[in-house]
């Protein structure tokens, strides 16, 4: 890897294009460079888990709104959109928005954390829409969807945005740009313009993530792959974008992020390196913000130990600032404490997950959040006396560059009303590459079966399982056989009328 060092330059120094980022990006994206064998593979687990989140949030009413748009766009060779089999066909933005907030909206999906935040799994919707209206083969879609996950990775290995409450998904509008040039072959010249136009149509305040969490969660990433897709065709049909997008007097590090003194060293791979990112990125076990996933495992062999609730007088969970300040009592969210705040809020708020885990000692992406459980009595009076602190230690391991070192969990410190300490830590989640169990092809199969029962006939599990590990091989044109078909009777719609259906 080399480090591209990031800085803003004034209309007087303008920056060459060759040394600006969105350049050095676009030749990350052209570099023909072979994805390894490993790389393949993963890739192939990710599509699968990206396809177990939307089979399970494929009823869900962000989900059934975004389905209902994109059914308004029809367009015969288009893309597929998820439980509507391969014959149903939309204009690709459209499916990258249905499938992209079908795929993000249980938080349920990769996952990967450095300077900032990210759900790697995003690109996929977008990159695989694109191969499927231009029909693309599987390996082409594997060199473009292994593209997106390395330059957001690297772009949040050394990009912090929530710092300046900037949404994350700042990130994924290039990244996703520079898999599909990577996926269509375009050149430098138009990659560049494509990265440009993304960053700056894309770029948000992080409210989306902040007190009340709406449905808008969902639809973020879903939006920047859309935004992506179609600043790549204009980029295509010879239009350009605001340059230096990142670099200029008034682009996004000077006003957004660190401003005009502003240096970051983004590593990007040199020229004939594989693109390796998504190996270092990793998966969720559980239906969660992803660093509650090592407190959740924690909290289920801690809670055996503890025969009455009410008799618990102080949890306090030591963990990462990240942690503390965005899921935990550093965020100073009253509604992370509301046995009433939606869906979205519960699973950002680390107090609650801890209390159900702790309690239940599993977790199911439905019930674990269903106003039944969030309002059990015991259950809020548990969750009531939950507080998290922010120590040195885990914040330094959250930042770690070294991926044998670096952590997102935290200890569990529970003091009962008689002076009894049970406390207890995991620095990764079981799940994790370094975890008690780390996931395998198996595990990602599993949990596909498992958000499929009930919802996606057994002889339909069996044929997308059977077609999806031959990806490598799927032949130009025959990418829609990646799409499940789920029978209308199970599919549910939104019937509102909205401005498309009018």
């Amino acid at each position: 890897m080399k480090e591209h060092h990031l800085r803003v330059h004034p209309e007087k120094d303008r920056l060459p294009r060759s040394e600006q980022l969105a350049w050095k990006i676009a030749q990350v994206a052209v570099d023909p460079v072979e994805v390894e064998a490993d790389v393949e593979d993963m890739i192939v687990n990710r599509v699968i888990d990206n396809a177990s989140v939307a089979v399970a949030s494929v009823n869900r009413h962000p989900v059934m709104s975004a389905r209902a748009e994109a059914l308004a766009h029809r367009r015969e060779g288009g893309a597929t959109l998820f439980g509507m089999g391969p014959d149903v066909r939309v204009h690709a933005e459209w499916a990258a928005w249905a499938n992209g907030t079908a795929v993000r909206e249980l938080d349920y999906h990769d996952t990967f954390l450095a300077a900032e935040y990210s759900h790697p799994g995003d690109n996929i919707p977008g990159i695989l829409a694109v191969a499927q209206q231009c029909h693309r083969s599987g390996a082409d879609l594997i060199r473009g969807i292994a593209t997106g996950y390395e330059i957001q990775i690297d772009l949040v290995r050394a990009i912090c945005l929530h710092k300046h409450k900037i949404d994350h998904v700042a990130h994924l509008g290039p990244s996703v740009a520079a898999g599909i040039g990577t996926l269509l072959g375009l050149s430098p010249e138009v990659i560049y313009q494509a990265i440009g136009q993304a960053l700056h149509v894309t770029t948000a305040t992080r409210q989306s993530r902040k007190g009340e969490i709406s449905s808008w969660k969902a639809y973020a990433p879903a939006h920047a792959g859309k935004m992506a897709i179609e600043s790549v065709d204009r980029a295509m049909m010879g239009e350009t974008s605001p340059t230096p997008i990142y670099e200029g007097e008034d682009g996004v590090v000077a006003w957004m992020l660190d401003g005009k003194d502003a240096h970051y060293k983004v590593p990007l791979p040199e020229a004939g390196e594989p693109k390796r990112a998504i190996l270092s990125s990793y998966t969720k076990e559980h239906s969660a913000e992803y660093q509650s996933q090592a407190l959740i495992d924690l909290a289920f062999r801690m809670g055996k130990k503890i025969a009455d609730w009410d008799k618990v007088k102080d949890i306090l969970i030591e963990t990462s600032h990240h942690t503390h300040y965005v899921i935990g009592t550093g965020s100073n969210d009253p509604q992370k404490f509301d046995p009433k705040a939606s869906r979205e809020t519960l699973d950002h708020s680390i107090m609650y997950i801890v209390a159900v885990a702790l309690q239940d000692g599993c977790w199911h992406q439905v019930h674990s959040y269903a106003p039944e459980r969030a309002n059990r009595p015991d259950t809020v009076r548990l969750w009531q006396k939950i507080r998290t602190i922010e120590k040195p230690e885990w914040t330094e391991r959250y930042h770690e560059t070294n991926p044998d070192k670096k952590a997102f969990g935290g200890r569990i410190i529970i003091t009962m009303e008689d002076g009894t300490v049970l406390e207890d830590e995991l620095a990764v989640a079981n799940a994790h590459t370094l975890g008690a169990t780390p996931w395998v092809r198996p595990d990602y199969i599993r949990k596909f079966k498992m958000l499929a029962e009930g919802v996606v006939p057994e002889h339909e599990i069996k044929r997308f399982l059977e077609i999806v590990q031959e990806l490598p091989k799927l032949k130009a044109g025959d990418l829609h056989k990646l799409e499940i078909h789920i029978p209308d009777h199970e599919l549910r719609q939104n019937t509102a009328r909205g401005i498309f259906n009018f």
